[in-house]
């Protein structure tokens, strides 16, 4: 009787794991095509100049938002860095957001999401580990279009720029107050081991990324070389 609740537990556990790791893919996949996506917007992708010198790009694939007076938002993503060496984008940690907003709303709407980190201040705050936008960081709405590259030094101008795609209506959003957090849980689904966004992103303890962040890290590469590969 012992073996077979020991067996159970363990077919139990291992489906568990295998649709967080499942989940977390998707994530991946869904968060390549979101740049993807944006970046062949005609006259609606994030400049390439802007996108060379961000120092990190988070993206959230769905973000929910839904209120009436108050309202809430949350959604899951995941985070990349630049290497000072190279250039190129390293392994991914995962993100939840979410946070409340007060004032004039109403609706509900699934957002595609994406915020580029432009700052040293700005990945400092990133890399403790819990992000709050607005407050550890200001955040600002992202130029939009092939026009915005002949801006000069664009890329100095705000900390965390923020590019999002609707996909329902809702009035009067804003990213201030959003909590950005490490997703341990996910991070260890996906790497067998519980890291810090800090331990992905700097300190270089994975050694090991699945095939799933491979492909992801190799197609944000292609999207959004950094300046001296273009």
């Amino acid at each position: 009787m012992k073996k077979i609740v020991i067996i159970i537990l363990f077919l139990s556990f291992y489906s568990i794991n295998a649709q967080a790791q499942d989940d977390n893919e998707q994530t991946l996949k869904d968060a390549l095509a979101v740049i993807d996506e944006i970046m062949k917007s005609p006259d609606q992708e994030i400049p390439s100049g802007l996108i060379a010198q961000a120092k990190a790009i988070l993206i959230f694939p769905t973000l929910v938002k839904a209120g009436f007076l108050v309202g809430g938002r949350y959604g899951e993503g995941v985070a990349s860095m630049r290497a000072k060496k190279t250039g190129e984008f390293g392994p991914p940690t995962f993100l939840t957001q979410g946070g409340l907003s007060f004032g004039f709303q109403i609706g509900a709407e699934a957002v595609d999401l994406v915020l580029l980190v432009m700052t040293q201040r700005g990945l400092e705050s990133l890399l403790k580990g819990e992000l709050t936008l607005g407050a550890d960081a200001a955040v600002s709405a992202g130029p939009i279009g092939r026009h915005a590259e002949a801006a000069t030094d664009i890329g100095m101008q705000g900390e965390i720029y923020s590019y999002s795609r609707s996909k329902g209506a809702f009035a009067g959003v804003s990213l201030k107050g959003t909590i950005i957090s490490t997703d341990e849980e996910a991070n260890f689904d996906y790497y067998g081991r519980f890291f810090k966004a800090k331990d992905i992103l700097i300190r270089g303890k994975v050694k090991k990324i699945p095939k799933s962040g491979q492909h992801f890290i190799e197609g944000l590469n292609f999207l959004a070389p950094p300046r001296e590969k273009r």
